[in-house]
Order: C-alpha cells, then sequence, then structure tokens
C-alpha cells in the first residue's frame, strides 16, 4: 500500500484522484487546498488530515518523512495551473514521486527545469494523459500504425463544453492563471493528436478568444481542423437544450465514438504509474510545446480548406 498526499483537494478533478487512490488499493493520508469544501473526503478517505495552509500541509508531510514506515510515497496535485510547477517542485524536494494533472506547465523551460529537479532528488514527475488509455483512441492508433503511414488522414475535432458566468470569474478565466483555453480544455486532446498520428509539423491559429478558439494541426500522418469552445451558443442544434457537452472526432469523415468511456481513465492512469509504466515530463513534451505555440500565436486567415466549419459562425 502506497501513501499519497493530494494538493488542491477542492478541486473539480480531485475526487477522480482520490477514487483513483482508493481504487488502487492505496491510502491517502493527507490533503490541501485553500478552500474547505473538501467533503467528498469523507465518502473516500475520512481518515486523512486536511490543511488549508501550505506551511502547514509541508510539514506535516516533511515530519512524515523521518520514518520509512510513514513517509509519504506519492503527492498528487488538482491545483490551479500555473501553480503546478511550484506544487510539483516542493513534493519531489518532499521525497515523493508526483502525479500531476494537464496542463503540467506553460512552458518547455518549466519542463526542463522540472528535469532538473528530478535529478536532484532522484524522484520522478508523472503526467495524466489519459486518452492515451482510452479503448477507441488505442483503437484508432493502433489502425493509423497498421496502414504504415503511406497517407495523411483528413481529422476534425470538436470540443464545446458549456460554462456559465463563473467561469470567467474563476482562475480558469485568468489567462496568467490558467494559460488560456486552448490550454485548459485543449491540452490533452493535443497529445491524443501526437499520439495517434506522430510529430507536429503545422500549426496555425484562425480565431482565438476567452470563449472559443479554433485553428489548423498538421501531423506526420494527419491533418487537423480543430475547434474548442465553452460557450453553450457553439453546441449543434441536434444537442442544445439535451446536453451541455459536445465530443467529436471524424477521421476521412467517420466519426470516432469516444464519448463514453472517460470515467474510470484516472484509475487506469494511476494502475499504469504504479506497476512503472506511466507517462512522464518528455512525454508531456509534445503537448506543452504545442499549446504554448497556440497560445502566443496570431490569428491567420485559413488557406484553403483548413478553417473547421463552425469558423464561418465567428467570422462573419
Amino acid at each position: 500500500m502506497k501513501r499519497f498526499a493530494l494538493i488542491g483537494a477542492a478541486g473539480y478533478i480531485a475526487p477522480r484522484h482520490m477514487r483513483a487512490i482508493k481504487d488502487t488499493g492505496n491510502e491517502l493520508v493527507s490533503a490541501y487546498d485553500i478552500n474547505d469544501s473538501v467533503g467528498i473526503i469523507d465518502s473516500i478517505s475520512p481518515q486523512s488530515e486536511f490543511f488549508t495552509d501550505f506551511e502547514r500541509f509541508y510539514d506535516h508531510a516533511w515530519r512524515l518523512k523521518r520514518k520509512p514506515e510513514t513517509a509519504l510515497d506519492y503527492v498528487a496535485i488538482c491545483s490551479p495551473n500555473y501553480l503546478h510547477q511550484p506544487h510539483i517542485a516542493a513534493g519531489l524536494r518532499l521525497g515523493c514521486d508526483v502525479i500531476c494533472e494537464k496542463p503540467l506547465v506553460p512552458t518547455a523551460a518549466l519542463l526542463d527545469e522540472l528535469a532538473l529537479a528530478e535529478r536532484e532528488t532522484g524522484k520522478r514527475v508523472f503526467n495524466i494523459l489519459q486518452l492515451r488509455h482510452h479503448q477507441a483512441i488505442l483503437a484508432l492508433k493502433k489502425k493509423v500504425a497498421g496502414d504504415g503511414g503511406a497517407s495523411k488522414y483528413d481529422v476534425e475535432l470538436t470540443y464545446i463544453t458549456s460554462r456559465g458566468k463563473w467561469y470567467m470569474e474563476s482562475w480558469k478565466g485568468d489567462m496568467r492563471k490558467s494559460f488560456g483555453l486552448a490550454t485548459n480544455i485543449g491540452v490533452h486532446f493535443y497529445d491524443m493528436l501526437h499520439f495517434i498520428f506522430g510529430k507536429l509539423q503545422r500549426n496555425v491559429v484562425h480565431y482565438s478568444s476567452e470563449s472559443k478558439a479554433t485553428g489548423y494541426l498538421e501531423y506526420e500522418h494527419a491533418r487537423v481542423r480543430w475547434f474548442l469552445s465553452i460557450d453553450a451558443n457553439d453546441l449543434p442544434e441536434s444537442v442544445k437544450g439535451k446536453k451541455s457537452t459536445y465530443r467529436s472526432i471524424t477521421v476521412d469523415g467517420q466519426e470516432i465514438e469516444f464519448s463514453e468511456g472517460f470515467t474510470d481513465l484516472h484509475t487506469v492512469s494511476y494502475q499504469e504509474i504504479l506497476v512503472g509504466r506511466g507517462y512522464g515530463l518528455e512525454d508531456a513534451r509534445h503537448c506543452v510545446e504545442t499549446v504554448d505555440t497556440i497560445r502566443s500565436a496570431k490569428s491567420v486567415a485559413p488557406q484553403h480548406e483548413e478553417g473547421h466549419p463552425f469558423l464561418n459562425r465567428l467570422i462573419r
């Protein structure tokens, strides 16, 4: 049984980490968040210590470190994006391996900084890249690999996840803290595209705002038109009033069904990490570089057939 601490216990994604810790037969020893809305702990790990001050959390973990039988093995991180790098570094310096939500960090330079911290401490950082474990994605990767790379696929990615006014008032709506929409809700999709279709060759942004973005990515084996949004008005008419989220991936016009099967992917990710098959810093580098480019790019008009169909709604 491994002993875990969790940073960011009041966040949206934290319960999935708590359940993954429990479902893999391990123990949540302590948790930290500046907010105290963490009642979910009672149904998963009621014996866990909880702190609202990072200094007290860190001191508690340091004292546990003095004895092998009480020392923490892992620190899981679900804090806001801009805090990932310092929280990862703190976990490593506590003598723990670290499991962190995406986006791991905003830039390749910070990946290099974490690589240095790994060498200094002898511990590892693992990123949750859960779509790499989705059965539909694995099947598509196998199909592409089986084709031998003779041709490029035409891919259309659409992800609309409706958010209320609270979103822009939270840290997620603050570019300095979330690093923007494409980073916050898109980074795992860009990782998925790289995972399936190989190295990125071209990265162009056609439109970007606080609530939506669209562009074109070209990989070794795919041409991808993508659209991301948190605006419910962008939902297709067939979905409006029925669902608040719409995910679609088409490959050469054929829909890839991946709307189901998300629930347990964090647990699968933990299982893989615990047996030594987790995704580390270098695995995350490609998607970190992709979103860094998107974040700093100026929008340009699409070339022939490179624009996502939804782009027409935005440039009328």
